[in-house]
């Protein structure tokens, strides 16, 4: 099931788990079960807000305790330095963590690798030493004791029951947040980024923008959720506020139970938080530190026999007999209508034959290599243009340069917007806005998602109805022969099956220009012949193509022209039969020696 609705089988059964961690400590009435359900909920939540950067994003961070230590010190501060209540505080509390992460994400995102997680983890460390530091105002390493001023007004409370009630409420605000994040465009952007960030680009996706996004609505969450756990434990000290063991300890949490998924980071929670607490309890004569062993093996079992997190392996499983239960297979697809999937483009179309695409002068070195000089190329509408050459000729080059991912160092890219004017995009996602989608060489599927969610990330460039992104996604596979696959997950595609299914991301994107590289390579007859078609196709809806490819008999078969390029530069351009019987184009393919074998 794609979107999963309020009236549907799988919310009661999350509403009933739900409702069974806030009565069962009424009913048992047990001071440590009510201490314990507050802390699973807490944590819950935590780990929850912890999984919109470090599971839908994929963005490790391993020092997000600075922003629970930011949510607690501050609104603690607040209470005792100025009289605000906490309920206003932890508003100041969560503005200062959105700072905190605006400044640890907008450098270290637009970077790949480790860089958020080592900046997470010495921000930590750094804001530590400043709370330690200035002893007058946060207490220093003494810590800070919470004004015990009973009553709703202050969080402060005699019953237990009150803070489980509160506590329970930010869980499931927290997981109604994550819920409506996961299954909205922006849960999928999330998700593409995570999954591969430059085929994400090449639909649309400001990667940067929404990893950052990500990061400060996961700091605020976390910032809350600091502030009223202060009030609940109504003393502070540094060490554990500013604690990589408690950053670490809510990622495990997500990893366990799922990453990436809405009720993982919860399930981790409630399996591992009350055994790990036990255990402290019982154990604890035979040393500190015995909590800590219950977290390591529960670990290293998951990591072993469910690397997918127990809601990843598990999950499918058990949604499919809730699907079976009555009214459980909701979404009969009732889908609106549209025609603006696959020709989208077309429907602004001028006269035939005017330019889309023209690239003048392209240039790129790399060291000491000219790999593109002064490659010249224009794409007219409706229009299959193919480009070939040898191996290591700089096809790949010049393709990256017209759909942004490489920036030419000399030389321009232009594309024709509808009202008739040009534009220069200079990023992939400016590119994709302007009507040019296309493949990769290497097949770039986002492989935990379903054919349809794949092709829903193309459409959802176009809009932000999650129903009417399905319509333009049954609309597309109709288009590319996927109709009967909308279900499958991507990683369990076959060659041309991927193949076809990163064509069909790019129309889903409504472009006027369609580049495939190398769509045919690696496919079998059958496959082969299919993607013809299926370009032929492409073509009549009016989407003008730009094709590089290696097998010739395609390529003469659908190309109204023909590029060569060999050794970087442009070798010669006219028609499919006067282009391959050029003398020049058989010496670049096969070499001089078989021309003069040929004449002999």
């Amino acid at each position: 099931m794609l979107f999963p609705r309020l009236t549907h089988p799988r919310a009661y059964v999350g509403a009933a788990a739900l409702l069974t961690l806030l009565v069962a400590p009424l009913l048992i009435n047990s001071p440590f079960v009510f201490h314990l359900a507050v802390q699973v909920c807490i944590f819950g939540a935590l780990a929850t807000a912890w999984n919109i950067v470090g599971g839908y994003a994929g963005q490790l961070s391993l020092g997000h305790a600075v922003f629970y230590a930011i949510g607690s010190y501050v609104t603690t501060m607040l209470v005792i330095h100025f009289g605000l209540s906490p309920w206003i505080g932890m508003f100041g509390g969560a503005a200062v963590a959105v700072v905190a992460a605006l400044v640890i994400a907008y450098p270290t995102l637009r970077l790949r690798g480790p860089f958020f997680a080592l900046a997470t983890i010495a921000f930590l460390e750094v804001c530590k030493l400043l709370v330690i530091h200035f002893e007058g105002f946060t207490g220093g390493s003494a810590g800070l004791n919470v004004p015990l001023n009973i009553g709703l007004k202050w969080m402060i409370f005699r019953e237990k029951w009150a803070y489980l009630a509160i506590a329970f409420g930010f869980l499931a605000v927290t997981l109604w947040i994550s819920w409506a994040i996961r299954y909205s465009r922006f849960g999928f952007y999330l998700i593409a980024v995570r999954e591969r960030e430059d085929a994400a680009r090449a639909v649309g996706v400001n990667a940067v923008r929404v990893k950052i996004a990500a990061a400060v609505i996961s700091a605020a969450l976390t910032s809350f959720l600091g502030s009223f756990h202060a009030m609940y434990l109504t003393f502070l000290e540094p060490s554990a506020a500013f604690s990589l063991e408690l950053s670490i300890q809510i990622a495990m949490f997500a990893l366990i139970g799922g990453l990436g998924t809405v009720a993982g980071p919860l399930l981790g929670t409630v399996l591992v938080l009350p055994a790990a607490e036990l255990s402290r309890g019982w154990l604890s004569a035979l040393g500190n530190g015995t909590h800590g062993f219950v977290y390591g093996v529960v670990l290293v079992l998951v990591v072993l026999f469910f690397p997918r997190g127990l809601v990843g392996h598990l999950g499918g499983r058990a949604l499919a007999l809730i699907d079976r239960l009555p009214g459980g297979r909701q979404l009969a697809r009732k889908l609106p209508a549209t025609r603006h999937a696959a020709n989208a483009g077309a429907s602004a179309t001028t006269t035939v034959g005017q330019p889309l695409l023209v690239a003048e002068g392209l240039q790129k070195r790399f060291g000491g290599l000219l790999a593109t000089d002064n490659v010249s190329l224009t794409l007219h509408e409706g229009e299959i243009l193919g480009v070939i050459g040898p191996n290591g000729a700089g096809k790949t080059t010049v393709f990256n340069q017209l759909s942004g991912f490489i920036a030419p160092d000399a030389g321009t890219v232009k594309v024709r917007k509808a009202d008739g004017e040009w534009t220069q995009p200079t990023s992939p996602e400016a590119f994709a806005h302007a009507g040019v989608g296309r493949t990769f060489q290497i097949v770039q599927p986002f492989s935990g998602l379903s054919v349809r969610e794949n092709i829903m990330l193309g459409a959802f460039m176009r809009t932000q109805n999650t129903e009417e992104a399905q319509a333009i996604a049954h609309e597309v596979a109709e288009l590319t022969d996927l109709t009967s696959l909308l279900d499958h997950e991507a990683r369990g595609l076959t060659v041309g099956g991927m193949k076809r299914l990163e064509v069909a991301r790019a129309l889903a994107t409504g472009p006027k220009v369609l580049l495939l590289d190398e769509v045919l390579a690696g496919l079998n007859p059958t496959d082969v012949a299919r993607a013809i078609e299926m370009i032929r196709k492409i073509r009549a809806s009016g989407v003008s193509v730009l094709m590089i490819e290696h097998l010739m008999q395609a390529t003469m078969a659908l190309s109204d022209r023909i590029i060569v390029i060999n050794a970087g530069k442009l070798l010669r351009e006219g028609k499919p039969a006067d282009v391959v019987n050029d003398p020049a184009v058989i010496e670049a393919y096969l070499g001089k020696g078989y021309l003069d074998a040929q004449t002999a």
